[in-house]
């Protein structure tokens, strides 16, 4: 191909068909996957659709979803924190022990648990930055951790492994209204869950896409050292993502405490793997580096809404793991389909 001697090359990249634009954002995959599972239920069983399933399903998500928007914004930097699950049950036994057996001020009581998984979460980040070891690794020592003082602690100050009788608390009932209380909404018993739920995502996805932090969060999680090269301040950055981690476990705990007025010691464990899941149907890469809040989002509203769908198609709960993953692992692949087709490189 020849060109005339004088004319001029227009170098300007073109800009993209908008359908591409929207398929290259990480949440549409499980976007897909939402409605689609929200469709098959729908058809599956009348109940899914009442303002009493509604309002479960959407429930059940919250709890997921909260602590998925912290892990998702942990894996666009690059980490992983196998110990959010535990962390909840370990901030509600925290302020269940020390007000039902010490007599401390319930709000107090909050105060310390929160400072107590903060201060947790900052140790994780210390020692991955520090030692250069794995966050897998070190959070699933943290994991460990957290989980047999829980056991341990738990039954040698009250003679138990749960906590019961919060109710019975000087403070119980106005801490309740932001942490356990519903409200009526079309029809719907709405938990104040789903409220946290939605406010922590906008926020998330309004800091990822709208702060220089949110630049930082991507730019950690892609080329770390590059970062540093150009002056990003990597160290408070990964603390940050870690205690927002730990500080979402903190808000979890409280959100069943005193929904339920009661917490058992092995509460959260073996949820740490549903919220990086719901992570990485929502798009996240577990390479870091890419992700989005609302896809994360998305990926609870997935699980919530098909782990109440069986229950409410009354199908044998013998398949309850093995249909849940097969739902997740289609999530995923369609994702990646969508991935693929947009030209985002996996």
């Amino acid at each position: 191909m020849t060109v005339a001697v004088g004319a001029e090359i227009d170098e300007r990249p073109t800009r993209a068909h908008p359908l591409l634009t929207v398929l290259r954002r990480p949440e549409v995959g499980a976007l897909v996957a939402a409605v689609a599972i929200f469709l098959f239920f729908s058809l599956s069983t009348q109940a899914f659709l009442t303002p009493a399933g509604i309002s479960t399903w959407l429930y059940s998500a919250s709890l997921f979803g909260i602590m998925a928007v912290a892990v998702a914004l942990l894996m666009i930097g690059g980490e992983f924190d196998l110990s959010a699950g535990a962390m909840t049950g370990t901030t509600g036994l925290i302020v269940g022990v020390v007000t039902t057996q010490w007599g401390l001020n319930i709000w107090l009581a909050l105060v310390l648990a929160l400072v107590v998984a903060l201060s947790i979460g900052a140790g994780n980040a210390w020692v991955v930055m520090k030692t250069g070891l794995p966050s897998f690794i070190v959070t699933l020592a943290t994991f460990f951790i957290l989980q047999g003082c829980n056991l341990a602690l738990t039954k040698l100050i009250t003679g138990s492994v749960a906590i019961q009788g919060m109710g019975s608390v000087p403070g119980f009932d106005q801490v309740k209204v932001f942490f356990g209380s519903s409200f009526p909404f079309l029809g719907m018993d709405v938990k104040i869950s789903i409220v946290w739920w939605i406010a922590l995502t906008a926020l998330a996805t309004w800091v990822l896409l709208r702060t220089r932090p949110g630049n930082w969060i991507f730019a950690v999680g892609g080329q770390v050292t590059s970062s540093r090269q150009v002056g990003v301040p990597v160290l408070k950055v990964k603390l940050g993502l870690f205690m927002t981690t730990a500080g979402a476990g903190w808000l979890v705990g409280m959100l069943q405490l005193f929904d339920v007025s009661t917490v058992q010691a092995t509460t959260g464990v073996g949820q740490e793997f549903i919220y990086i899941i719901c992570a990485v149907v929502g798009g996240c890469l577990l390479t870091g580096g890419y992700g989005s809040a609302i896809g994360a989002a998305l990926g609870a509203l997935i699980y919530g809404m098909t782990l109440q769908g069986i229950v409410f198609a009354q199908w044998d709960n013998n398949w309850l793991k093995a249909f849940l993953g097969g739902m997740l692992l289609l999530a995923v692949l369609v994702n990646l389909l969508v991935r693929r087709q947009s030209g985002v490189r996996a």
